[in-house]
């Protein structure tokens, strides 16, 4: 269900505790850029290791790669993307607001899903135990007009798409009354593609094509080079290939705060399969991305599978993973099978064969393809989303980030007492002690109560507080962000605490 009050507090949290400020913000800012502050960037850096580690030290047939963000432009046209990269935009000409059609369509989907639930959850109340979900939602006359609608509105939606008869869907939006969110206004242009590639130009010295486009994603640098690393590699199918880096995306209608952004980055991952079994292998990274997500400590019930209704021109089949955020159910990653058409359109354009030779079946073939593809400022938001707690303690009102300890942007802070009588010199010393193994903080402005409460704000899993029987016990008050207990701890065994709960093995081992 959303939020939007909530979905603000986040936004304001992000800027307010250092996660992620407005790009060029001293000037006004520049729609849908954002930069990521000092408790950002290593939020994200963490996320980010977490994803490559899983993916390649986990697994000893997938390796990483990073590619250039320019590529001759001839990939792009082999991809498809010069030529059918484009999203569906229809503007209200009351509002002058620009919107994806098909996204518009799947809002008001998911409203009449929330109007469903809503019936679900009062019969199954009314019915107690002996209540049949099932059967409730295919006999019931308004819970199944509800998804009737719903399974019309994908069928005319995969239809126009398809065939390109975007007058459909300006038909369905009428027909199902969707108002513009801004003015209420239902006077609708006709449906429009729009190209989302940005183009650039590059000094041509060597007599190639000038005209370059910056990456819309990161996988055709991992297809293009399959070759190279399978061989320097000495790879054995199946194996994968992963890659993190940035994407640039003219996104006619970016909102949400990092959720769609023009500048992003992507975590993929390309697993090459023998064809024939990549039906298999996209069941089985469907379900270990799923676990992966509830690993790092996302809700089950917050996370769920929306299969595609449009599959993309490459795939044969494709899901996304959903997470409900405060604005509603977002997709955050995709895994989608692929088949062979990347590396047989590269083929055909390069003149050059991408095939990979079976020594067991003694034949030549192009393998197939199964994706996984996550986008980081998407998982960044899902974990605030996720993590962004407020509580009641005790009549005293405190915003906390539950990260999981492994992903804090900072480990511990060390908070000495008072300015004085040696306590900033221990604190210091203690800090210089941990500094190499973890990322941690020295904080001694305001009371220990405030400071505690900024330290919750941030997410930090460990406080250790240094008072004047430290300088004579050799011990500190250690406390946990979540139960807010403490504990009196040898200063000694400092480090091995912290890092029994803060080692992203932790996290790894749990996969």
């Amino acid at each position: 269900m959303g939020d939007q009050q909530q979905f603000e507090k986040i936004i304001s949290h992000a800027k307010e505790y250092g996660f992620v400020f407005p790009s060029s913000d001293i000037y006004g800012g520049l729609a849908a850029v954002y930069d990521y502050g000092q408790n950002g960037v290593e939020l994200r850096n963490n996320l980010r290791r977490f994803w490559y580690l899983s993916m390649t030290r986990l697994h000893q047939n997938i390796v990483g790669l990073d590619s250039a963000i320019f590529m001759h432009p001839k990939v792009w046209k082999a991809s498809g993307h010069v030529d059918g990269f484009n999203d569906p935009m229809i503007d209200n000409k009351d509002s002058k607001k620009r919107y994806r059609a098909d996204v518009l369509i799947e809002e008001h989907q998911e409203k009449l899903r929330q109007k469903i639930q809503k019936e679900v959850v009062k019969a199954a109340k009314r019915f107690g135990d002996s209540f049949d979900e099932q059967q409730y939602r295919d006999t019931n006359p308004r819970v199944k007009g509800y998804q009737d609608r719903i399974d019309h509105m994908d069928q005319v939606l995969k239809d126009g798409l398809e065939t390109g008869e975007l007058h459909k869907i300006k038909e369905l939006i009428e027909a199902e009354e969707i108002a513009c969110p801004i003015s209420g206004s239902k006077n609708w242009t006709e449906v429009r593609q729009f190209n989302l590639m940005y183009s650039t130009q590059m000094n041509a010295t060597d007599g190639q094509d000038a005209n370059l486009y910056l990456r819309p994603e990161t996988a055709q640098g991992i297809f293009v080079n399959y070759l190279n690393v399978q061989k320097t590699g000495r790879m054995k199918l199946p194996f994968g290939i992963a890659q993190t880096g940035k994407a640039f995306r003219n996104e006619i209608v970016a909102r949400q705060f990092i959720m769609r952004m023009k500048e992003f980055e992507q975590m993929e991952m390309q697993f090459f399969c023998k064809p024939g079994t990549e039906k298999e292998w996209y069941e089985h990274w469907k379900a270990w991305r799923m676990k992966w997500h509830e690993t790092l400590g996302t809700q089950s019930e917050k996370l769920r599978y929306h299969d595609h209704v449009k599959l993309a021109h490459y795939a044969n089949a494709a899901v996304d993973i959903e997470y409900d955020f405060p604005f509603g159910f977002k997709e955050v990653e995709g895994i989608h099978s692929r088949t062979d058409f990347d590396l047989k359109q590269h083929e055909e354009f390069s003149g050059k064969k991408l095939r990979y030779f079976d020594a067991e079946s003694n034949e030549s073939y192009v393998p197939y393809v199964v994706e996984t593809s996550i986008g980081l400022d998407r998982l960044f938001l899902m974990t605030l989303s996720e993590a962004y707690t407020e509580e009641n303690v005790n009549g005293d009102n405190r915003t906390v980030l539950k990260l999981h300890p492994a992903i804090a942007p900072i480990q511990c802070a060390i908070l000495p007492l008072v300015k004085k009588d040696g306590l900033p010199e221990l604190a210091e010393k203690i800090y210089q002690d941990l500094r190499f193994d973890f990322n941690v903080f020295i904080e001694d402005k305001d009371s220990i109560g405030k400071r505690y409460r900024r330290m919750d704000a941030l997410g930090t899993p460990f406080c250790v507080t240094v008072d004047h029987d430290s300088l004579t016990n050799g011990d500190v008050t250690l406390r946990y962000r979540d139960s807010m207990e403490q504990e009196r701890i040898s200063i000694e065994k400092l480090a091995e605490i912290i890092r029994n709960q803060t080692s992203m093995n932790n996290l790894l081992k749990s996969l």
